[in-house]
């Protein structure tokens, strides 16, 4: 690992001091929802960067990063991975296998930017196509690990991207007690993005539920409602 050409490229291009300003920013101290993660401060431009100049890692050197205790090796192979799915040269068994592996190495998808970089780039996509393995959604969803849930939503923006919108209603839904403000806004994103495509299907989904959404759930859905209807729904009026 210390000697692979990336671990050299990520390392040459670390700042400490944006590591512990990331550090304190991502929630690893004690008590975080991210405590014990590492970063050694490689801003996400020139991570994506890499990712691009090496896309063609093996998966067997992507395990090596994807199992790192280091932050930004586990998202620059994240990033890696979501290149080679979007290289129309992938064959389908390449888009499998790479699916099948980032189900397996969701321990070090673990922190929100590392779901959202590629949850619907990589899982999200090949689901898309393949709509018999849906069920592994309900399985993340109904994990009791808090970024295999997170994974569960953000994989549907390759749904919703494609105008397909039941399976994030069905997910919010069965999320809508969660009790972490992370899954929360997740949820609340992934409706907006919906009713920045059809505004009447997000309205059908809320007006049975606004009232009963977590708030933050609620003001990521109608962050860009018209400011008279968003404050009706803010205060119940709807």
């Amino acid at each position: 690992m210390t000697t692979h050409p990336l671990t050299a490229a990520l390392q040459s291009r670390a700042n400490p001091e944006r590591a512990a300003a990331q550090m304190r920013f991502f929630k690893c101290g004690p008590g975080g929802y991210a405590e014990g993660d590492t970063f050694i401060g490689v801003p996400v431009p020139v991570q994506r960067k890499l990712a691009k100049e090496y896309r063609h890692l093996t998966l067997e050197e992507l395990d090596l990063f994807l199992t790192s205790p280091i932050h930004e090796h586990r998202h620059c192979a994240l990033l890696v991975m979501a290149e080679q799915c979007k290289d129309r040269k992938q064959s389908e068994e390449g888009r499998r296998a790479l699916a099948d592996f980032y189900l397996a190495h969701t321990a070090g998808i673990n922190n929100w930017d590392l779901v959202d970089c590629s949850a619907h780039l990589i899982l999200g996509a090949w689901l898309l196509e393949h709509p018999e393995d849906m069920p592994v959604l309900d399985r993340l969803a109904a994990s009791s690990n808090l970024w295999e849930q997170r994974i569960a939503v953000m994989a549907t923006f390759a749904f919703i991207r494609a105008g397909q919108f039941e399976k994030t209603f069905v997910l919010a839904e069965r999320l809508l007690d969660h009790p972490h403000d992370l899954i929360h806004k997740a949820v609340g994103w992934m409706i907006r993005e919906i009713g920045n495509r059809d505004r009447a299907a997000e309205e059908v989904f809320l007006k049975t539920r606004y009232n009963k959404m977590p708030r933050t759930m609620l003001r990521y859905a109608i962050e860009k409602f018209p400011e008279p209807l968003r404050q009706a729904y803010l205060k119940g009026r709807v």
